[in-house]
């Protein structure tokens, strides 16, 4: 068996995709889109296999768009195979999609727009809404430690990540040549305090294991801690009557604010101001989430028996048209605005930045995972002036970066996942990690568990 990685690997930590070949089939586990910089965008436009009639089954692992923004290539060169996956991911990653292709088209159209007439060919978008149509009725639905056969020889089962609604760690079971080997992805692993969903669930055995490795090199700050950092903000903001942005990805994090400023709100710990969503792709998932009640954890079924309702009208409103958005530049706090895209590489945050970032009154809460070369990543690491949309805007406003918010779990967690696989021996290969996060959780592996691990390039193949 042989699986080459298509993405995440060689310090990338979007991208993430693997093909798994065997002599009687082949699976994609994960088609994601790099993200960040005019690199990932060329990374995008290669084929993640030459030979795409030979690709068996797609599964998946969530819905986010570095694990899901390549499905729509790939439908665009002919796959029509199944694609396996939780409900809560079909459902979710229809919305990310869709809302990834029309990112794409406004992208190439204000590329050209900027392009003098004539002297180059015009910008094509990576793939258009029709791209993602055969999303919808290629998904297979499975469901949670209920194996299922995806190809011939082997059978996959899906476990809970704990990432994102939905999310799932996958083993593979391969038959070849009358021999058995499992190989687990761990997908992307929730930390084990991160509210609305369950935690991750482990497995005990395994010949091979694909480790994620996005915060391998460091823990996060108790959850208790990140959470008190946060209600100080919004009190601050509250008092000063100033504007708080959040960049946030529209599924997992949006959520997850919005429950929190719920809780406040319902503990009367400030006067309610106006949170507006500034995402239409997020107030979708909003009504997904509300359909799968099953995957919610127990504090969020508790809080909701003493009468949480995250979405109250009178507070949540809702920001659906590009004009809903605009208007919002013309509010005075106190608000909170959360808009995507997660790492400021795209979307409405933008605009609120471009308007924003100048004000010392306003508080930018940097809530997630922000890639090299984004934007996101510029103002974590204290730039006193970036580019947006051409300009230079001067940084006077407060960045708050709360990694205790983080979808991912941290080198601790990664390891407790993996503790209970470590005594099956397997071969352990790290990937969706930046270098010095992969290197710092492999020089842990081998201290606890006197197991190697391997490193990845991008395009590399692994045996098994």
């Amino acid at each position: 068996m042989k699986i080459q990685l298509f993405g995440a690997a060689g310090g990338e930590v979007t991208g993430s995709a693997y093909l798994v070949q065997t002599a009687a089939a082949s699976v994609l586990v994960d088609a994601g889109l790099f993200q960040g910089g005019r690199e990932s965008e060329a990374n995008n436009r290669l084929p993640i296999a030459k030979n795409l009639d030979t690709i068996g089954a797609i599964l998946l692992t969530h819905a986010h768009l570095d694990h899901t923004g390549r499905l729509p290539l790939l439908f665009k060169q002919g796959y029509r195979g199944p694609v396996f996956a939780t409900g809560a991911t079909i459902d979710l990653a229809e919305i990310i999609l869709k809302d990834s292709a029309r990112l794409q088209v406004q992208d190439a159209e204000r590329k050209n727009r900027k392009r003098a007439p004539g002297r180059r060919a015009p910008v094509q978008p990576l793939y258009e809404p029709d791209d993602v149509e055969p999303f919808r009725s290629l998904a297979q639905l499975v469901r949670f430690q209920q194996p299922v056969p995806v190809a011939d020889g082997i059978t996959a089962r899906w476990v809970e990540a704990g990432h994102m609604l939905g999310s799932g760690c996958i083993e593979l079971v391969v038959e070849e040549d009358g021999r058995r080997k499992i190989v687990v992805f761990s997908g992307d692993l929730g930390p084990t305090t991160l509210p609305v969903v369950r935690q991750f669930e482990t497995f005990n055995e395994a010949d091979a294991v694909f480790l994620e490795s996005t915060y391998g090199d460091r823990r996060h700050r108790p959850y208790d801690q990140t959470l008190a950092e946060f209600e100080e903000i919004v009190r601050d903001a509250a008092t000063q009557g100033g504007k708080i942005l959040v960049p946030t990805f529209a599924i997992g994090r949006s959520q997850q604010i919005l429950y929190h400023l719920a809780i406040m709100f319902l503990r009367h710990d400030i006067a309610p101001f106006p949170v507006y969503l500034d995402s239409p792709m997020a107030l979708e998932a909003s009504r997904v989430y509300a359909k799968h009640p099953d995957l919610f954890d127990e504090e969020l079924l508790g809080w909701q028996r003493r009468g949480l309702l995250p979405l109250n009208p009178d507070i949540f409103r809702p920001s659906v048209t590009a004009d809903d958005s605009r208007r919002l530049n013309e509010l005075e706090g106190p608000c909170a605005i959360l808009a995507g895209a997660g790492m400021c590489n795209a979307g409405r945050i933008l605009h609120h930045l471009k308007h924003n970032l100048s004000n010392p009154q306003t508080h930018v809460m940097i809530v997630g995972f922000q890639g090299e070369g984004s934007l996101g990543r510029r103002l974590v690491d204290g730039h006193k002036v970036v580019s947006i949309f051409g300009r230079r805007i001067p940084v006077r406003a407060r960045i708050h970066t709360l990694n205790g918010f983080s979808g991912h779990a941290d080198q601790a967690e990664l390891l407790e996942w993996f503790s209970p696989l470590a005594p099956s021996r397997p071969k352990v290969i790290l990937t969706h990690g930046e270098d010095r996060a992969r290197t710092a959780l492999a020089q842990q592996i081998q201290q606890r568990f006197q197991l190697a691990a391997a490193l990845p390039k991008l395009g590399e193949v692994i045996e098994v």
